[in-house]
């Protein structure tokens, strides 16, 4: 759930909503009055309906009341309020009425993408220790993402802007790293390591299995062979979309 919600007050006009929303990356927002309790949601569609009346409040131009969810509700449950009426974005307001919050699609992939890392956690660990014969014990820690030696060889452009987006928004899973004595390789999470550099970002949150030995591993191996070292020379492709960019599009051109 983002916290820091931007909203518009109902006294707003269809104007100054529609410059909020060209200087956003949203597709709408929650209405509120000006005591910032929850009047309704204003989409980018019910702005064009109005843009003849640039004029209009915008507490005029929409349909009082909009499906909400509350600070304590299951987040299973909030998917399911999401998807069952098509919704981008679900306002979360307090016991009186008070926005406090707000839930999208993405915080729902998001979190689900976080419960799926253990199970990839718990199979690196499991594979660490039966091959080498180690205890492979297991932190969460901020790492230093230049020092990361990476096992990818390719990212794709579109895939590193949309890891700037979660990063920004506070919504991105930790990286995967295996320690071992005086390395840091990156198992899981190239697009959003290289992503964070762009941003400036120094240090970034991971999952870190201590891997006491200090040999070369698989993943280092094949990455080498690749010309891979470091995240410079990691190459990103620019005329392909990410493979699930891809899949997605052609699921969205046969629905039309």
């Amino acid at each position: 759930m983002v916290t820091n919600v931007e909203f518009v007050y109902a006294d707003y006009t269809v104007e100054q909503t529609i410059e909020m929303v060209v200087k956003s990356r949203h597709h709408g927002f929650p209405v509120v009055d000006r005591e910032k309790k929850l009047i309704g949601f204003v989409s980018v569609k019910e702005l064009l309906k109005n843009i003849n009346d640039m004029k209009k409040k915008v507490g005029e131009i929409i349909r009082k009341g909009t499906y909400t969810a509350t600070p304590e509700m299951n987040i299973d449950d909030a998917a399911r309020i999401l998807f069952r009426y098509a919704l981008r974005d679900l306002p979360v307001v307090d016991e009186n009425g008070n926005l406090v919050g707000i839930i999208s699609n993405l915080d729902i992939l998001r979190s689900h993408f976080d419960r799926a890392t253990p199970s990839k956690l718990q199979t690196l660990k499991a594979m660490l220790e039966n091959r080498y014969g180690v205890v492979v014990s297991v932190e969460r820690e901020s790492v230093d993402i230049n020092e990361l030696i990476p096992t990818q060889w390719e990212v794709f452009q579109d895939e590193l802007e949309g890891r700037k987006y979660e990063i920004e928004k506070g919504l991105a899973e930790p990286l995967l790293v295996i320690k071992k004595p005086g390395t840091l390789v990156l198992v899981d999470g190239h697009h959003r390591a290289l992503a964070a550099r762009m941003l400036g970002i120094k240090y970034f949150k991971a999952i870190v299995l201590n891997f006491p030995i200090n040999t070369e591993l698989g993943l280092e191996r094949t990455a080498k062979s690749r010309g891979v070292h470091k995240l410079d020379d990691i190459k990103i492709i620019t005329d392909v979309h990410h493979p699930l960019v891809e899949v997605t599009t052609k699921l969205l051109m046969r629905e039309k």
